[in-house]
């Protein structure tokens, strides 16, 4: 079990009909998205329209839509999830709505909880799986503690269990996102509200990810003009 999680125990549980139905391999990507009282408006009304677009573009991929396990959660007045893990194929896009505060670091604490329990029930269903992608898309900063998401995300991603990316959005403090995750070469400013292109990036990532070899070495353009490399 990983060193950030190894006082986490989970229960046994049934394992999952759709795990057994479907043995390709998984992606297991996590949409953590702001949906604090500031998305009000233009920027919650887009951010829709972008998950929307992401969950149209991963099923027209034959190999994505069976592969990219997709979970959307969101933080707000607490840290729900909307959507947990699921294909595409057997899933569809949940509504945002805005509502409280910013509590950022409960959501990633969360979010990573819930990629470990996600990989032992790959394991329990005999299913291979690659690297977990964390996404956290926020405007603000946070209004709760994150002293303990920043340390559990740090281990996460040094030790290869995550790749993290932060996207800012307007006035997001993103010195912020770059100290909790202690990798400001994964932290992006989204230019206006331009979620739809985002997620455009995101499904062509991730579907050049579904097509590979669990453990392959992948070179893919960030949401910016650099190119990165790492082994999915």
């Amino acid at each position: 079990m990983d060193d950030f999680n190894q006082d986490i125990e989970f229960e046994k549980e049934v394992v999952d009909e759709a795990l057994l139905d479907n043995p390709e391999p998984r992606c297991p990507v996590i949409l953590l998205l702001d949906v604090s009282y500031s998305m009000g408006g233009a920027p919650i009304n887009q951010l829709n329209e972008g998950v929307q677009a992401l969950y149209a573009a991963l099923r027209d991929d034959d190999l994505a839509s069976v592969r990219v396990d997709l979970s959307v959660m969101t933080f707000g007045a607490n840290v729900n999830v909307l959507q947990d893990f699921a294909t595409v194929s057997e899933s569809k896009a949940p509504e945002l709505k805005v509502n409280g505060m910013t509590p950022m670091g409960e959501g990633i604490a969360t979010a990573l909880r819930n990629i470990e329990k996600r990989k032992v029930e790959y394991r329990d269903a005999g299913i291979s799986y690659y690297r977990p992608w964390l996404f956290v898309i926020t405007d603000g900063q946070p209004t709760d503690d994150t002293r303990e998401a920043s340390a559990m995300l740090q281990s996460a991603i040094s030790n290869k269990k995550v790749i993290f990316f932060g996207i800012g959005v307007e006035n997001a403090n993103l010195d912020v996102l770059r100290n909790i995750s202690g990798s400001p070469d994964r932290v992006f400013k989204l230019q206006g509200l331009n979620f739809k292109e985002l997620f455009q990036w995101v499904s062509s990532s991730l579907s050049s990810v579904s097509s590979s070899r669990v453990g392959d070495t992948l070179k893919l353009e960030k949401p910016s003009d650099d190119v990165f490399e790492f082994e999915v």
